[in-house]
């Protein structure tokens, strides 16, 4: 494909993608714009342009055509209308997970409080980052049990220049953690052990998305965390369906405050706990 223009591009690769991506001309354009490292608007008026390396270019569309995830294969994310690093050492970040940092914030009721964060689970770091923008005075402790997840969270961190605010310790739940806790927020995994995925999710780190026989294991573990170092508030991503087994695991346990959100699609998607 030699001196093939974006339109001419962007044809064959959404032929390509057609028969088994949804979205492909979305998907088309996505791929075009990380291999040329330019904005959507850059593509739509240079249409008649010359596109390079296209070798490489379609290595990528083949790997999308195998259903490897976009965000994988462009190392790129979208979060909370910022971009971020992403590759296979962490869990692709959902739109949900938003609504996990809205819930957070609205608990703050200083934003410019000195209070210490502790984040379990950090993957890719954007909980960690978003909060950070949002809290300027707080402390971060994020804790992950992966070297692969660290080193992704890392990258990010950097890049949004909080190196100094956000500290990464590698370990099991709070373990790595001695500090007081005024907040702490995870987005842990919580899937059944042995429930069929989608291949996609097949990419992803398992260690990231199963949680255990039942599958809220590690949310049981952190909750008792939680009350026995009297931790403040604890905000955590849940299973649809785990809001019943949360609130019966609470049952007779001292604490003030228990919450529950939805996501997007009006699932049941996370809690706050308050002592």
């Amino acid at each position: 494909m030699e001196n093939f223009t974006i339109n001419d591009v962007l044809k064959e690769i959404i032929a390509k993608l057609a028969p088994v991506i949804p979205r492909a001309p979305r998907e088309a354009q996505l791929l075009l714009m990380a291999h040329l490292n330019v904005d959507e608007l850059y593509l739509m008026t240079n249409r008649n342009l010359h596109v390079e390396n296209i070798d490489s270019l379609f290595t990528w569309v083949d790997r999308r055509v195998k259903n490897e995830p976009l965000e994988y294969i462009t190392n790129r994310v979208s979060f909370y209308s910022e971009e971020f690093y992403v590759d296979e050492g962490a869990l692709i970040p959902r739109p949900e997970t938003e609504l996990l940092i809205d819930e957070v914030l609205k608990r703050v009721t200083c934003r410019d409080d000195k209070m210490t964060f502790v984040e379990v689970g950090v993957g890719s770091g954007i909980i960690s980052i978003m909060l950070a923008k949002h809290l300027p005075n707080a402390k971060f402790i994020a804790v992950d049990i992966s070297d692969k997840a660290l080193r992704v969270a890392k990258k990010n961190i950097e890049k949004f220049g909080f190196s100094d605010r956000i500290e990464l310790r590698l370990g099991s739940l709070l373990e790595p953690v001695e500090e007081h806790i005024d907040y702490l927020v995870s987005n842990p995994p919580y899937i059944e052990d042995g429930v069929e995925l989608e291949s996609n999710l097949s990419y992803e780190p398992q260690n990231a998305l199963f949680g255990g026989t039942v599958g809220d294991e590690i949310i049981q573990k952190l909750l008792d965390e939680v009350l026995k170092r009297e931790i403040n508030f604890f905000s955590c991503e849940f299973g649809y369906d785990q809001k019943d087994k949360i609130r019966t695991y609470l049952n007779n346990k001292p604490y003030k405050s228990l919450e529950f959100y939805k996501d997007y699609s009006d699932f049941d998607r996370g809690f706050t706990l308050g002592l």
